[in-house]
């Protein structure tokens, strides 16, 4: 199996698992190791940008602030950044050229002065696959893989999202059958 860094997981209707239904996965690493990745299309209804910022002591911003996204069902306590790095520059994962994933609160500090990146999602929790996993995932059509797209990833409406994904590349989420197969 290639290697699906930097590429979007999107839920197909066949996904057994509740909690993915409807889904945009954007994978941050894979390997023969396993992969993990953050769910980028549903904010949480549980807890806000500004209830974050005030539990860490970081000034809170001039504006309206972003959603919280719900990355995934593991480690939900942890927060990720997930951000343009073209715009800037940290000691994180790098994913992409353009894409890099953080766990620094410093560059947090510097989105909260208006000194980080401007495209970036905050998430807690990851969605992670051990080695094997994920590939078994896909041999069961639960997920369609297709290249990460930045447009998608930080100027899409969340609700827009699954089907954007999808259609970028050809494909009507909503039409697909139930019926699928490998080839």
């Amino acid at each position: 199996m290639d290697n699906l860094t930097g590429h979007f997981l999107i839920a197909t209707p066949q996904m057994p698992d509740p909690r993915f239904q409807e889904q945009v996965i954007y994978i941050c690493a894979h390997s023969r190791e396993g992969a993990m990745g953050v769910a980028i299309n549903k904010p949480s209804q549980e807890i806000t940008m500004m209830e974050i910022l005030l539990s860490t002591n970081i000034p809170l911003p001039e504006g309206p602030l972003p959603p919280v996204y719900t990355g995934g069902p593991v480690e939900m306590e942890s927060g990720f950044i997930l951000y343009n790095s073209a715009e800037q520059t940290s000691s994180g994962l790098v994913v992409t050229p353009n894409v890099a994933l953080s766990r620094e609160s410093k560059l947090l500090e510097e989105i909260s002065k208006g000194q980080g990146p401007r495209d970036y999602l905050f998430l807690l929790g990851y969605a992670g696959w051990g080695p094997g996993q994920l590939e078994a995932e896909l041999l069961d059509n639960s997920w369609l893989t297709v290249p990460g797209d930045n447009s998608i990833l930080f100027h899409t409406p969340d609700e827009s999202k699954w089907k954007s994904a999808a259609r970028c590349f050809g494909i009507d989420i909503s039409m697909f059958s139930g019926v699928v197969g490998n080839a």
